[in-house]
């Protein structure tokens, strides 16, 4: 009898340590697969949505992403303010990014100021293309895109009023919003725009969906009650 009891304490005892084992185990691994970083944080799954049911923002500069040149219009006129990027093939040291200046240059290795105002990004790819060959580079090939266009300017009777990114595809409406809108003595149905035209400043008159263009100055006159 007393063998029989101390088998079946023997048994009790192993039968514990192995689920006293099996314990750990199971929480050594859901420790693992929550941690695999840091023991003290959770692991974080970005194909499950967030608290608020919603998925995570994406943090496009840790993924090295990069903006792309906006769509280039053809018979665009380049102007003051300008960003460009200038490939030349094969010549890592002039592929650059570079932007037109107040009197319409822009300052280029090699061949110094090239003016830029007035021309298209195709003229100024042949302007450039031109200065180098043949004293600095053998038939050079050159492509030149328009990073970000010149700001636009929206003044009078806007909350906030001043110079702003443009946009392509915006409308005067569009500019308005996003100078915080119309005064409560805005004129809300007829505007002026100046711009450049063949360079000469003409004067437009616009409505809310007249389109915008880069280095426009838009003027928001007042009502008379």
């Amino acid at each position: 009898m007393p063998r029989f009891k101390r088998s079946v304490a023997s048994i009790t005892a192993s039968a514990a340590a192995l689920s006293f084992a099996a314990l750990l185990s199971f929480s050594a691994s859901a420790v693992a697969q929550s941690a695999p970083g840091n023991p003290a944080m959770p692991y974080y799954n970005p194909a499950m949505p967030t608290p608020q049911g919603l998925p995570q923002q994406q943090n496009l500069a840790s993924t090295g992403s990069a903006a792309a040149p906006v769509q280039n219009d053809p018979g665009y006129r380049l102007g003051p303010g300008d960003q460009l990027h200038i490939t030349v093939f094969g010549q890592q040291d002039l592929t650059n990014n570079y932007q037109v200046d107040g009197a319409g240059m822009l300052a280029f290795p090699l061949i110094g100021r090239v003016h830029a105002g007035g021309l298209t990004a195709a003229q100024l790819q042949q302007t450039i293309t031109h200065k180098l060959s043949p004293d600095y580079i053998r038939n050079p090939s050159v492509s030149v895109e328009v990073l970000n266009y010149r700001p636009f300017y929206i003044l009078g009777e806007v909350n906030k009023p001043g110079a702003y990114p443009y946009v392509s595809g915006m409308t005067v409406l569009n500019a308005a919003a996003l100078a915080g809108g119309f005064t409560y003595r805005a004129k809300d149905d007829s505007f002026e725009i100046k711009r450049l035209e063949g360079g000469k400043r003409v004067e437009v008159d616009a409505g809310d969906d007249t389109p915008v263009r880069p280095g426009d100055v838009i003027t928001i006159p007042e009502r008379f009650f």
